[in-house]
This record gives C-alpha cells, structure tokens and sequence, in this order.
C-alpha cells in the first residue's frame, strides 16, 4: 500500500498525518509508537517493540564487556 502524504505544522514542530486506511493496513491506533529508521532510500517506520529494544540495549552493554569474545566467535 502507497499513500502520499503531506509534512505540516504542529505545534512547533512538524509532522505527517497518516490516512485512516494506512493505520488499519498497519493495525496501528493513535497514541502507538513507531521506530525511525534512516537508510539510503529514505525513512522507514515501524511499530516500536519495547522487548526488541530492551533487548538490543542488553547486546549493547555485553557486546562492551565481552567484546574481545564476540570477535574471536565471529572467526
């Protein structure tokens, strides 16, 4: 599903409205979070998974401390 949108004021800040249809397809509801994603192609959303969060920020701290073992296990 494709959709046009159009980037407008908020407040002080700027924001996209999503069409009704878009956020069924999605089975999104106003007041879910989304992740933002940056790539070469643009922006990606995504419905923000706070398990999946949680999760990378536990590699993150143990990828720190063991990090000389997580290379040798890459070889």
């Amino acid at each position: 599903m494709e959709a046009v949108v159009k980037i407008r004021n908020i407040g002080t800040s700027a924001g996209v409205i999503l069409p009704k249809d878009l956020l069924d397809h999605l089975k999104l509801k106003v007041g879910d979070e989304l992740t933002v994603n940056i790539s070469d192609d643009g922006l990606e959303l995504s419905p923000y998974d706070a398990d999946c969060a949680r999760r990378a920020r536990l590699f993150e701290r143990s990828h720190r401390k063991f990090r000389n073992a997580y290379r040798e296990l890459a070889k």
